[in-house]
């Protein structure tokens, strides 16, 4: 019994972070312990808000505890001021338990810019990685891809993005099992003189890149169809990819919806098709896939959506565990500075 405690992954979770906190944050919690004795989590906020909640839940005894701090960061406040301000926020003290080595990864649906400031700022960078990602897997035609960067750095230079296609290579290969990932450059054409000054260069360094699986351009449309594995490209870009992806299939579900309930003839062949259409809809349901890792952090941190509901907290947890048992930070450090030469 000892021995299975002491191989268990810890997760520090923010309990006070996003729109649904802390009731869905504190049932994704009891959901990821009740599905693997792997993970312990820590849930991190007030507790005398979260103790009421946990205690109408059946969970493992000793796979959660409390971890109590008194303030909580909104998502009007400036990201870097309030970090520095607010030293006993959910999540500054989560990212403090990552940096100090007594929790494996932090996952958090609060304020997107401080969860970032704190990651670099807190926890740190690994060596040699120049900025850290945020990455988010997006379901397509042909399983998931993985867009890299998805909104944490709004201006980059080609260096970054070349760090950006390694690492995003290495967590497609490793947690996601993908073979020989294939990497590809979001741009307006698949030509190579395509683009910006930005991506006319990201794209010759990319395919100078011999450690890499680079495939060349992809346009926006080519995505949900599964053209590339990994998806690069700076944050702003990426985030209007990432947002504009969710909007049209959530309009695109909820016209379905509305149509099969438009008359007794739909209705009827809806409920004929509704198992092949509920698992059709599933593998297009990003909380399935969980949150976006800080991709190059000296530690793991899990960015979920603001309003992220129990599923997405669970997977968001469970795929942290995938994290650490590929060992996949080490993997990122070796490989960018050990093949940094294999650059020309």
């Amino acid at each position: 019994m000892q021995e299975d405690k002491t191989e268990q992954i810890i997760v520090a979770v923010d309990a006070m972070g996003g729109d649904n906190a802390p009731l869905e944050i504190v049932k994704g919690s009891v959901d990821a312990v009740n599905k693997s004795k792997s993970v312990k989590v820590v849930l991190i906020g007030q507790e005398d808000v979260i103790r009421p909640v946990l205690s109408q839940l059946p969970c493992p005894e000793g796979q959660i505890e409390i971890r109590n701090a008194t303030e909580v960061i909104s998502t009007e406040e400036t990201p870097v001021m309030a970090v520095r301000k607010k030293k006993d926020s959910s999540i500054v003290v989560g990212e403090r338990m990552v940096k100090n080595g007594e929790a494996d990864a932090f996952v958090s649906a609060g304020s997107t810019g401080a969860v970032l400031a704190g990651g670099s700022l807190i926890v740190g960078r690994l060596k040699g990685v120049e900025r850290t990602p945020l990455g988010a897997l997006i379901p397509t035609a042909k399983g998931v891809a993985f867009l890299v960067d998805s909104g944490a750095n709004m201006d980059c230079k080609t260096t970054y993005l070349v760090q950006f296609a390694k690492m995003g290579a290495i967590y497609m290969e490793h947690v996601m099992g993908i073979k020989n990932p294939r990497v590809a450059l979001v741009n307006v054409g698949v030509e190579e003189e395509k683009g910006n000054a930005l991506a006319k260069e990201a794209h010759q360094l990319l395919k100078d890149c011999r450690d890499i699986n680079f495939i060349g351009n992809i346009e926006a449309r080519e995505i949900p169809a599964g053209g590339a594995d990994v998806v690069v490209c700076d944050g702003f870009v990426g985030n209007v990819v990432l947002k504009s992806y969710e909007g049209v299939s959530g309009v695109l579900i909820s016209e379905i919806k509305k149509s099969l309930m438009g008359s007794l003839r739909t209705k009827i062949g809806g409920a004929l098709i509704k198992p092949a259409l509920k698992e059709m809809l599933k593998n297009f349901d990003t909380s399935e896939y969980g949150g976006a890792p800080m991709l190059g952090l000296n530690g793991l941190v899990v960015k979920t959506h603001g309003s992220a509901k129990a599923k997405e907290i669970r997977n968001s947890i469970l795929q942290c565990v995938t994290f650490k048992e590929q060992r996949i930070k080490e993997k990122i450090q070796e490989n960018l500075v050990s093949g940094s030469e294999d650059t020309k």
